[in-house]
């Protein structure tokens, strides 16, 4: 079995939303569908896309909307890639957390509604994570709290850093906090580009920075301020799940770890790795087997979890689990069982993926 928990959806459903923010899908004078949120332009695409658009064989708004919106699109992709089920997630540069709160808290609604109509069709298989406007904690709060009791939804899907100037060791997001504890639900963590803040100087990102490296940066921020900020000794049994490979915390770890030590600011009450046992989850998104492994054997299996940013820039189309030195009990826990254990799921009720097919993921 094996379950994704990190893959997107920039379902055309909350698309449109906004007169400035968007999100938008258009056409633009290189022949290419792109996004833009507010001044912002994202510029990646895969070369095969390029290429396509390079020929004038590209597809319109209408197509590539149909495609992301479609169910059956994505459940052909996984199981191409032999998977069992996915947790879905908006796109991190659709937080919105940036964005007046008039506007941010709706557009977590619409956001949470339009994924559950969309895992309805195929609740054995599609799940999601819940959005919240997190610049607006008390709202964020009761909307994170009807996604997961009323939607179905898994947990919350949070940035690293900034939410409207707040951070994670900001007061003003416990009322979040309590409800995950009281769920016993996890948080997935996923960097945005900062620059998207940045209005009208959003496309000086040169390369685009803030995301490609920003955002391992700014989840191990998640990190740092959790600690630090004492937030896991008032939330103890908070579940944080960080993607990338745990942005830069696993490789930096001994840093980490003495350097809390020496913080006269620093709040928690315990050491760094007791948390890291306790209340943190990564996963094995990262592009070379030796980095996995390495993973693997810092952490441990037992807090590691299978996602590929499916659907992402630099998705991994291959079986992640490939090629590790693992007991099988050990492989089984990073492809499914951790996923089940963290998230409540009955591993009886997932469905199976089709014969793989020759379907790009």
């Amino acid at each position: 079995m094996l379950i994704d928990l990190h893959a997107h959806a920039p379902h055309p459903g909350y698309y449109n939303q906004h007169p400035h923010w968007g999100p938008f899908f258009e056409r633009h004078e290189d022949g290419d569908v792109k996004l833009r949120v507010g001044d912002w332009i994202l510029t990646l695409g895969s070369p095969e896309r390029k290429a396509l658009v390079r020929a004038g064989k590209g597809p319109t708004v209408e197509e590539y909307q149909a495609r992301w919106a479609d169910p059956k699109v994505r459940l052909a992709g996984m199981d191409a890639a032999g998977q069992n089920a996915q947790v879905v997630s908006v796109p991190s540069h659709c937080y919105m957390y940036w964005a007046e709160k008039e506007f941010s808290v709706p557009f977590a609604t619409k956001v949470n509604d339009t994924f559950a109509e969309y895992c309805s069709a195929a609740p054995d298989r599609l799940m999601f994570w819940a959005h919240a406007a997190l610049n607006a904690p008390e709202q964020a709060a009761l909307e994170l709290r009807r996604a997961c009791t009323e939607l179905g939804a898994k947990g919350l899907v949070a940035g690293g850093a900034n939410f409207g100037g707040l951070e994670f060791d900001s007061p003003e997001l416990d009322p979040v906090w309590k409800v995950l504890c009281d769920l016993d639900l996890p948080m997935f963590i996923h960097g945005y580009n900062q620059s998207v803040t940045w209005g009208k100087k959003a496309n000086d990102d040169r390369y685009e920075t803030t995301a490609i490296v920003g955002m391992q940066y700014d989840e191990t921020r998640c990190f740092w301020n959790l600690v630090c900020g004492g937030v896991l000794d008032r939330f103890p049994g908070l579940k944080v799940y960080i993607t990338h490979g745990g942005g830069y915390v696993p490789y930096q770890l001994g840093r980490l770890a003495q350097c809390n030590g020496n913080l006269d600011v620093a709040h928690n009450k315990k050491p760094v790795l007791e948390y890291l046992k306790n209340n943190f989850y990564f996963d094995v998104e990262l592009h070379e087997v030796p980095m996995r492994q390495a993973l693997i054997d810092i952490i441990g299996a037992d807090r590691v979890l299978y996602g590929s940013n499916f659907g992402g820039s630099d998705a991994v189309r291959h079986d992640l689990t490939e090629g590790l030195r693992l007991s099988d009990d050990d492989l089984q826990k990073i492809r499914w069982k951790n996923a089940c254990k963290l998230l409540h799921l009955d591993p009886a009720k997932i469905g199976e993926p089709a014969k793989k097919q020759a379907v790009s993921a």
